[in-house]
């Protein structure tokens, strides 16, 4: 099944001023019964994945929406799509430490809430924020179509609802995470982008996508390398000329902020193409749009820079 209303606007139709302004009286409520009880305690990393029933729904995922955003995923034993997105989804709630949490809800158990939320098909995802619940997509996805809505939800969250997520024991969650065993075809991919073997390095990680899609490290290596090719026929004067001459050509604006980053100006390249994203429209938006996220990829998700971005950037499209 092919990924549905992968956008936030749903979000933006149900964040009304008013439930907005409820959810951050909700949300500073909670901080302030959190720090009444001894605040400032850490929740463990197996504690960012719960299973929700019908009895446990009001606990689980209203009362913590005022403090954390919360993704619902419907799925059931039988739905093979569910065995596909399902572990993705943990996986990603694990990674984001604490700025989510998801939930599972099974439906065949819990056939009343697969009701009330008017699911069509599953798996199906949901959030719900401040008490206020929105769809997000339903069908299997690709993860980095995936880790663009969520990202997109916790800067809605942030902006509108004042909810910023919860505390996450770092020890615990170091202890949980998985070490992978050591890849020798993304050694040699490393050891080509070292040695200025772009297309070697390109290729090589490439394989180790095609056997890994959800690799990170591979995901950030092919995104440098392919970095480091755009630019290496560049004539930064040049690019530098066409960039301050057309400000909405959305080329010149792209080879500009490969050679800002490439230069170590991250926020510089992040800033030049919101700017181009606000400034455009249509195609020429969505790709100034795609190439900014494919430069989060070179910096990586966990960066600050990236995360401050990519706020700013849902705040330009909605």
């Amino acid at each position: 099944m092919q990924p549905r209303n992968m956008s936030m606007s749903g979000v933006v139709d149900l964040a009304a001023v008013k439930a907005a302004g409820e959810a951050k009286q909700k949300a500073e409520q909670a901080r302030r019964e959190q720090s009444a009880r001894g605040g400032g305690q850490s929740t463990g990393p197996a504690q960012l994945v719960i299973d929700v029933t019908e009895e446990t729904f009001e606990s689980e995922v209203l009362q913590r929406s005022a403090e954390v955003p919360v993704v619902i995923d419907f799925w059931a034993e039988w739905c093979e799509p569910c065995k596909q997105l399902g572990p993705m989804l943990e996986r990603l709630a694990q990674s984001y430490a604490g700025r989510i949490v998801l939930a599972k809800i099974d439906v065949d158990a819990n056939q009343l809430l697969f009701q009330q939320f008017g699911v069509q098909g599953i798996p199906a995802v949901f959030a719900v924020l401040g008490g206020q619940a929105m769809p997000l997509f339903q069908g299997a996805a690709p993860e980095a179509q995936v880790r663009e809505v969520l990202d997109q939800l916790i800067a809605v969250a942030e902006q509108r609802f004042g909810i910023t997520g919860i505390q996450v024991d770092g020890e615990a969650a170091a202890a949980e995470a998985p070490k992978a065993p050591e890849n020798p075809v993304l050694a040699a991919a490393h050891e080509a982008l070292d040695r200025g073997d772009l297309g070697g390095a390109v290729n090589a990680y490439k394989n180790v996508l095609s056997d890994d899609p959800a690799n990170v490290e591979a995901k950030l290596g092919l995104a440098q390398a392919e970095l480091l090719r755009r630019v290496q026929d560049k004539d930064p004067q040049a690019v530098r000329k066409a960039a301050a001459e057309s400000p909405a050509d959305v080329d010149a604006q792209i080879d500009a902020a490969d050679l800002d980053m490439v230069g170590g100006h991250v926020e510089d390249a992040f800033g030049r193409l919101v700017e181009t994203v606000r400034r455009t429209a249509g195609e020429d938006r969505d790709r100034a749009r795609v190439h900014l996220l494919e430069l989060f990829d070179v910096v990586g998700s966990d960066d600050p820079r990236v995360s401050q971005a990519r706020t700013t950037l849902a705040r330009v499209l909605f």
